[in-house]
C-alpha cells in the first residue's frame, strides 16, 4: 500500500483498458453466437478476477483478442478449451520460450499482427461510419490517431470525453416512446368492417433520438408498451381474439423476448411513427434494423412513417431490408393505407383461390 499512490494512475488506464477491451470482446461474440451480455455482470466477473491474484503478484488479466479469435475459428464452445490453451502458453514460457529468444523483431511483430487480424479488419468499418454518421467516423478515427500517438488509457479517455461532450450538445431531453390511439390518426377507413380489419395494427410514436445510450433501453421499452398493450386489450372471456397473442414469455437464459403469435385472419403490423426522432447513430439504426428482422421473423410487418431522407438512406445502407413491399411511408395514414390495401388484395387471392370449379 506504501506505494499505490505512485501506480494508482497507471493502474486505472490498466484496469480501464483491460475492462473495455474484455467488454468489447464479450459483446462481439454475443452478436455473433445470439446471446445477452450484462455489463454490470462483466465489470463484477472482471473485478473480482484480478482483485483475488493482485494479492500473489499476478499480472492484471484481461481477454485477448488473438487468442479469442483462434477459439472462434477451432469451434470451442466451453470453458475447457480456454484450459487446454492455458496449458499450451505454459508449455511456451517454461519450454520454447528461451528457443524463441533469438527470433528477430519482425518475425515476432508479424506474429502479433497476425494475432490481432480480427481487430485490424475493423478498418473496414470506416466506410459504413462514414455514410451512416460522419461525427462517428470522426470520433473513431481521431481515438485511433490519439491510442497510436500516445498510449491506449490517453486514446480511451480522449474518445469517452469526446463522446460525452457531443451526446451532450447533440442529446435532447429524451422522452419515454408512445402508443397511440388508432382513433388518433385521421384515415379514410370509417366502416366498422374496415375498423375490425386494422385491430391488429399498433401504432408506436418515437419521441426521442435513438443513440448508443439509449439504443437498449428503446428496444425494451417498445416491446414493454407493446406487451402493456396487449395486455390490458385483451378480454378474459375470449382467448381465441389476436389481442391476446401479444405475450411476453421467459425464455431459458433469464431474459424475456417477445412472442407474438401469428393472427388467426391479418399479419399483425406495427407502425413507428418517427416524426419525433431528431437524430441517431449507427448503434440506432442497428437497433432498428435489429427491430425489424425480429418482428419480420414473426410475421409481423414492421412499417416506418415521417422517416427523414438520412434515416431511410442509413437503413438502405446498413441492412438488406429485402422486403418486396414498401417499408417507408410519409405519413401514418398512408401506412394504415397501405396495410388496408395489402390486406384486401390478400382478401380477394384468397377468395379467388378457395373458388376452385368441380368437374
Amino acid at each position: 500500500m506504501n506505494i499505490l499512490s505512485e501506480v494508482v494512475t497507471e493502474a486505472f488506464g490498466v484496469a480501464l483498458v483491460g475492462y473495455v477491451a474484455s467488454l468489447a470482446l464479450a459483446q462481439g461474440s454475443a452478436k455473433q453466437f445470439k446471446y445477452s451480455v450484462d455489463d454490470n455482470q462483466e465489470l463484477l466477473a472482471h473485478g473480482l478476477s484480478n482483485v483475488i491474484p493482485s494479492f500473489f503478484f499476478c499480472i492484471p488479466s484481461a481477454a485477448a483478442m488473438g487468442r479469442t479469435a483462434l477459439l472462434y475459428s477451432t469451434g470451442a464452445k466451453t470453458q475447457v478449451a480456454c484450459l487446454i490453451s492455458c496449458i499450451l502458453i505454459l508449455v511456451v514460457i517454461y519450454a520454447i520460450g528461451p528457443m524463441l529468444y533469438w527470433l528477430p523483431m519482425c518475425v515476432l511483430a508479424s506474429i502479433i499482427v497476425v494475432g490481432l487480424k480480427g481487430m485490424l479488419m475493423q478498418f473496414r468499418d470506416l466506410k459504413k461510419y462514414w455514410n451512416v454518421d460522419k461525427i462517428d467516423w470522426s470520433i473513431w478515427v481521431s481515438t485511433y490517431v490519439f491510442t497510436v500517438c500516445f498510449a491506449a488509457n490517453v486514446g480511451l479517455l480522449y474518445g469517452v470525453v469526446c463522446t460525452i461532450v457531443i451526446v451532450i450538445f447533440r442529446f435532447q431531453r429524451a422522452k419515454t416512446l408512445s402508443l397511440k390511439n388508432m382513433k388518433e390518426v385521421e384515415c379514410k377507413f370509417k366502416t366498422e368492417a374496415d375498423c375490425e380489419s386494422l385491430q391488429q395494427v399498433k401504432i408506436v410514436s418515437v419521441n426521442n433520438p435513438l443513440v448508443f445510450l439509449n439504443a437498449k433501453k428503446f428496444h425494451h421499452d417498445l416491446i414493454r408498451i407493446i406487451q402493456k398493450d396487449g395486455a390490458s386489450t385483451q378480454p378474459h372471456d375470449d382467448l381465441n381474439k389476436c389481442e391476446q397473442n401479444t405475450l411476453l414469455n421467459p425464455v431459458s437464459n433469464g431474459n424475456c423476448e417477445l412472442s407474438l403469435q401469428p393472427c388467426p385472419n391479418e399479419r399483425c403490423a406495427l407502425i413507428l411513427d418517427c416524426s419525433g426522432l431528431t437524430f441517431f447513430d449507427y448503434t440506432g439504426v442497428s437497433v432498428l434494423l435489429q427491430i425489424y428482422m425480429d418482428f419480420k421473423n414473426r410475421s409481423i410487418d414492421v412499417l416506418l412513417a415521417h422517416c427523414k431522407a438520412s434515416l431511410v438512406k442509413a437503413m438502405q445502407y446498413s441492412g438488406n431490408l429485402g422486403s418486396e413491399n414498401p417499408i417507408f411511408f410519409e405519413s401514418v395514414s398512408s401506412a394504415i393505407g397501405a396495410i388496408h390495401l395489402n390486406r384486401v388484395i390478400n382478401a380477394s387471392s384468397l377468395s379467388s383461390t378457395n373458388k376452385i370449379p368441380l368437374h
